[in-house]
């Protein structure tokens, strides 16, 4: 009798855990099915990745420091302000600082596992003490530092571990920009 009591109780207690098992492995398939970064974290991601400086025509040296990203829900797009310096001995005394800023939409780039800056467009490069006869040059120098340079700029860079599901690589898909952070979805295999 006690031998059959002992069966029946692992049998009992298989079954619950097999029960369990189950509903455990049911709550992990929603575990990696998409990301929501906040905007502290990408904020956090993207001053990692500054300060950025290009010479441009071998003239112009640009540096974009101390980054500030903003949400646009109603957009589905990103903007990024920077402290924006521009230095030509040439032309300038001194540098010359001022602020620029980009609004920009956002892809996933596959070959650096990258949410980057997609279409980026200048809304703002004001430089303090620029002479007038070079105010159409600094224009196009930011509407080139958005469109060839800031083109494909990573965002956030996603971890090897985070684009692994049931040890499966996957790729995110849509993106969504909210209010107080961006959703990647990721497409399941």
């Amino acid at each position: 009798m006690i031998h059959f009591n002992r069966r029946r109780w692992m049998a009992a207690t298989l079954t619950a855990a097999a029960a369990g098992l189950a509903v455990w492995l049911g709550g992990c398939a929603g575990i990696g099915s998409d990301y929501t970064f906040s905007q502290a974290q990408l904020q956090a991601a993207l001053e990692r990745k500054f300060p950025f400086n290009k010479r441009y025509m071998e003239l112009f040296d640009i540096q974009l420091a101390h980054p500030q990203l903003l949400l646009d829900p109603q957009r589905n797009r990103v903007s990024v302000q920077f402290d924006a310096t521009v230095d030509n001995r040439l032309f300038f005394n001194q540098p010359l600082k001022g602020r620029f800023a980009l609004d920009s939409g956002l892809r996933y780039d596959q070959p650096t596992r990258s949410l980057v800056l997609q279409d980026p467009q200048v809304q703002q490069f004001d430089v303090a003490g620029l002479p007038g006869q070079f105010s159409r040059q600094l224009n196009a120098l930011g509407a080139i530092l958005a469109e060839q340079l800031l083109q494909g700029y990573p965002l956030y860079t996603f971890k090897p571990e985070q684009l692994r599901l049931a040890g499966t690589e996957v790729e995110p898909g849509t993106i969504t920009v909210l209010p107080n952070g961006i959703n990647v979805k990721i497409n399941r295999p």
